[in-house]
Parts: C-alpha cells; structure tokens; sequence
C-alpha cells in the first residue's frame, strides 16, 4: 500500500482508488444524524394555539367632545373585529376634551393594530393603555334584591363585608350600591344571587393612572 500526495488532509490508496477528505466536522467531533430535520419556522403573525387565549386592555381615550366621536370610534372597533366589554365616557377637567375608558377583549390580534387606526381619527387627541398595577380602576355596581324581615340581616351583614352600602329600602326589596374592581363586583352578586336579583345594573369601567402624571396635561388648546 504506498501513500500518494503532498495536502496534509488527502490520502490516496492505491489499492481503492479512494480518497478521503476529512470535513471540519471529523476533527470537531462525530457526525450528527444526516436525517435530522429543524422544526418548520411559525409563520410571523400565527397564533401560538388552536384557540388563542382571550385577554383584556384597558385603554384611556381623550378625544374632542363634540357629537358623533362616540360613534366613529365605536364603529371602528367593530369594524376591525374587537369586542368592547365596557365603554364609559364623560367629561374632562378640560370641557372641550372627554375621556373614554375602553375595555377590549382581544383574541389572537394585535391590539396595536386598531390603536394606529384610533390616532388617524381626526377628533381623537390621545391613547393610552392603563395596565392593571399601573392604574386605579373601578366600576359602579347597583342591585336590586328581594327581601324581607328574614332575609334583611343577612343582606346586610354581606353587603358590609364587601364595603357596599344599601341606597335603597321597601318592605319587600332592598337595592345595594358597590364600587370596586370587577372581581369584587362579581364576588359581591355571586353571594347576593341566591337572595333574588329583581334589577341589576353595571356601569363601564374608568381608570386613572396612578401617581401625579395626567394624560390630559398636553392636550390643552391654545387660543
């Protein structure tokens, strides 16, 4: 067997007619499996599961108060398929300005996508999105219950327990007024339910961010 050639990596046989070149693989460790495949690349904008998990955002809108602008940015939530949960809106410090507190339910969209059409409205002046250990929020709770002598007490001594008051009061029915975070509110009529609920109704949430920023400091006209 005779050993022909000069590169230091190329052996030829004689015997074969073979020749051998070593990769940089050979010198840096054994080969790994030819048939070994990468993971197909997800798509961008895919969603992560079959059915995309449904989050909540609550966003601060200040916009000009002037009639229709409820509409027109109403309309375009439901034009770009999100789902409102709560709407509340109502003046500013500002009279010339109003603030609407918007919560979005949004399942697998990119909720950026109806805030960049949001700012194309020519009344809208500013967005921001208020998170939950960011902001202050509540809503407004009133409830009519059933009642009488027997039941009374144990209305009261509930609606004490969640911080409620009684607002309202006949031999027969009793209305409760709450405010706190939704959560608590739904705690509240949980344990009110079995009592007998005549009248219900909740108002949309409203929500200031906490600390001493205001979102409506720049939004001041000038004459």
């Amino acid at each position: 067997m005779t050993l022909i050639g000069e590169a230091p990596w190329t052996r030829v046989f004689t015997e074969s007619a073979h020749v051998v070149q070593p990769s940089a693989a050979d010198i840096a460790g054994p080969l790994q499996p030819t048939n070994a495949t990468a993971p197909p690349a997800r798509p961008k904008g895919a969603s992560q599961g079959v059915n995309a998990a449904v989050t909540r955002h609550t966003l601060s809108v200040l916009v000009e108060n002037k009639p229709g602008v409820l509409a027109r940015v109403s309309s375009l939530f439901s034009r770009r398929g999100f789902n409102i949960h709560s709407l509340a809106v109502g003046p500013t410090e500002n009279p010339e300005v109003s603030r609407m507190t918007i919560v979005v339910a949004v399942e697998g969209l990119p909720l950026e996508q109806v805030t960049k059409q949001l700012n194309k409205l020519i009344n809208v002046l500013k967005i921001v999105e208020l998170s939950a250990t960011q902001a202050v929020q509540r809503e407004l709770l009133l409830i009519k219950l059933r009642s009488d002598g027997a039941t009374r007490p144990q209305i009261v001594s509930i609606v004490e327990m969640f911080r409620a008051r009684i607002i309202d009061i006949t031999p027969d029915a009793v209305t409760v007024e709450a405010t706190g975070t939704s959560d608590k509110l739904e705690a509240l009529i949980k344990m009110l339910e079995p009592f007998g609920v005549r009248e219900l109704v909740q108002s949309g949430m409203v929500a200031l961010g906490r600390g001493p920023r205001s979102i409506t400091s720049a939004t001041s006209r000038a004459d």
